[in-house]
């Protein structure tokens, strides 16, 4: 408001609600004089104090925004520092670890070649005590035959020289016998004979014509002279003591001979050892992959495990996980052609896409599967550290019931999760070389391979009621395949997972008697040829060695002929023989073979 007794008044300002000079206006002069400037604006409610409270507060409220801001910052400098710190520190760690990894590589690689060193210096020093391959001419040609080696030799002579004794040993009983005594009964008949003999000692030795009492029609016959030390009559007494003597040397002799026929058996499984050890040395210095070289920048190839056809298994070192695998390694023929290459890496893939699904304890896992160059490839498999149940079966020729069912009884588990899982899958090539053995901590376990031959039982192709077509006739190892692979007709023949009962018939028989049940001594084509599958009705079991009834009864349940009558995998898998309850103390207790060392 303008001041009273004011000539020139003052302008009167409004203030609005906000504070604010928001509406101002030109107001005209009173008495013509020049013209005022008024406002227009609405009283505030807040007091001078309060404002003051709101601005201290705001400015309060600022510092604080501002302290957080630099505490924000100094926190997001912290991480940063932090970030760079743990930067350096998995950097570091990353050159340690690469380090690491560089120090086991050379260290495995230094490993493998003492190892390698070692066994090429043993086997020079077997081929002197066990045999050599030797080079040899036959007419046109050169061929490789083997040479047995010093150690069979010796051996062979103390063979000869125990059964040259044995032999002398009976002359000397034959002998004796002509100088036992004669009993009192005997005397009266003999003394004509000794004074016949005295008479011939006085003349020379010489014997003519003389009579033997007691020929027929009073004629006689020459006999020969003994000379006096040979028909001189013992005591009994001296008679007993060469004849104790005699035997006693003949049981020494005899205990000699089967000392020297265990040593003879030992030698030949040594000799199969060293035979296969110098075809696998042969093999690893063919080989392209003899170097160690680093596969898919993960895989350290150490030594070669085996060959196959077209394919090689290396043991290697996985240096991302540190564990043991097998690589085995397909290498295809340059001079195939492409159509004949596509053919064996789709075959390859089928047995990947089968084989990487597949997780039991008694299934060789598989890792991984990748291409090394436009003609070869590789699968990872799980390492085991043992020979095969062939291998096994060669050295050894038998197994006892009890380990021989402990094999079986993990051999079935394994069938039983490949009926199991969907769709289910027919293993179809199972047999000893397919089934490998623990050693060391592992020991007793085994683990079933190779899935290039296996069926997949899915909805398109398999029947519950008739089967599965086979469409690989001719496929497979003859001596484990059931009659109705054989079969040959306008269609193929039906098959189901029976096939695989009839293989543990068959390998369970072979693991008892040592021989196989059919076609033991034939080759596949023989068996092809006489049709020895399609014949094999029924089941024969030698008188040795002693096996159980229940293991006789649990072997033909698996080998019958016809498919309809012989038991599925799952009723295999429940059968009493198998089960720990009947045979508790036998099963806990038992434990499969060990490889040979």
């Amino acid at each position: 408001y303008g001041g009273s007794g004011s000539k020139s008044p003052v302008p009167v300002v409004y203030m609005g609600s906000s504070g604010s000079n928001d509406s101002l206006l030109m107001a005209p002069p009173m008495g013509g004089g020049a013209p005022r400037c008024t406002a227009r604006a609405a009283q505030t409610d807040l007091s001078r104090d309060e404002i003051a409270t709101l601005e201290s507060k705001s400015s309060h409220d600022l510092e604080q925004r501002d302290l957080k801001i630099d505490e924000l910052q100094r926190g997001s400098d912290e991480l940063r520092r932090q970030i760079s710190s743990q930067q350096k520190v998995i950097e570091k760690s990353k050159e340690q670890l690469a380090k690491c990894i560089d120090v086991t590589k050379q260290l495995l690689i230094e490993k493998s070649a003492m190892e390698k060193k070692q066994c090429r210096q043993k086997c020079m020093q077997n081929r002197l005590r066990l045999g050599q391959f030797v080079t040899q001419r036959q007419g046109a040609s050169f061929v490789e035959n083997w040479v047995d080696g010093h150690a069979f030799t010796e051996l062979l002579k103390k063979q000869e020289q125990v059964a040259s004794e044995r032999e002398e040993i009976e002359r000397q009983r034959k002998l004796l016998q002509k100088r036992k005594p004669i009993g009192p009964a005997q005397a009266g008949k003999g003394q004509g004979a000794k004074a016949a003999a005295g008479q011939n000692q006085a003349s020379g030795g010489l014997v003519t014509a003389t009579t033997v009492q007691g020929a027929p029609n009073g004629g006689g016959e020459f006999v020969k002279p003994d000379s006096p030390k040979d028909t001189a009559r013992l005591t009994w007494y001296e008679y007993y003591e060469q004849e104790e003597i005699l035997k006693l040397r003949g049981q020494t002799l005899k205990k000699e001979d089967t000392d020297l026929q265990l040593e003879l058996e030992k030698l030949e499984r040594e000799r199969n050892l060293h035979i296969r050890e110098l075809k696998r040395i042969h093999n690893e210095d063919a080989s392209r992959f003899n170097n160690h070289p680093v596969l898919n920048e993960r895989y350290l190839l150490l030594i070669l495990l085996g060959k196959g056809g077209f394919s090689e298994v290396h043991k290697a070192f996985d240096l991302k996980e540190q564990r043991y695998v097998a690589c085995k390694i397909h290498q295809l023929n340059k001079d195939w052609k492409d159509d004949k290459k596509a053919n064996y890496i789709k075959h390859a893939l089928r047995e990947y896409n089968i084989h990487k699904a597949l997780d039991h304890p008694r299934v060789v896992r598989l890792y991984d599967v990748f291409e090394i160059d436009p003609n070869s490839f590789c699968t990872v498999l799980e390492y085991c550290d043992g020979h095969d149940l062939d291998f096994y079966l060669k050295q050894h020729k038998s197994i006892p019931e009890r380990e021989a069912r402990c094999i079986v009884m993990q051999v079935v588990h394994a069938l039983k999760y490949l009926n199991e899982i969907k769709p289910p899958i027919i293993h179809y090539d199972l047999k000893p070389g397919n089934i490998l053995l623990g050693s060391g901590c592992l020991s007793g376990e085994i683990k079933i391979t190779d899935f290039g031959l296996s069926k997949i039982m899915d909805d398109d192709n398999y029947s519950p009621e008739y089967g599965m077509d086979l469409t690989s006739q001719g496929a497979g190892t003859y001596w484990y395949l059931p009659p109705e692979c054989f079969i040959v007709g306008r269609n193929p023949p039906k098959i189901s997972s029976k096939v695989d009962v009839w293989s543990v018939g068959v390998i369970f028989y072979q693991c008892l008697y040592g021989k196989k049940p059919f076609g033991h001594n034939q080759s596949q084509a023989t068996i092809l040829e006489e049709n020895t599958i399609l014949k094999a009705t029924e089941v024969e079991f030698p008188a040795k060695p002693a096996v159980s009834p229940e293991a006789k009864q649990f072997i033909k349940k698996c080998l019958q002929y016809r498919k309809e009558d012989r038991i599925d995998v799952i009723a295999l898998a429940n059968e009493e023989y198998l089960k720990p309850t009947k045979h508790g103390g036998r099963a806990s207790s038992s434990v499969a073979p060990t490889t040979p060392t």
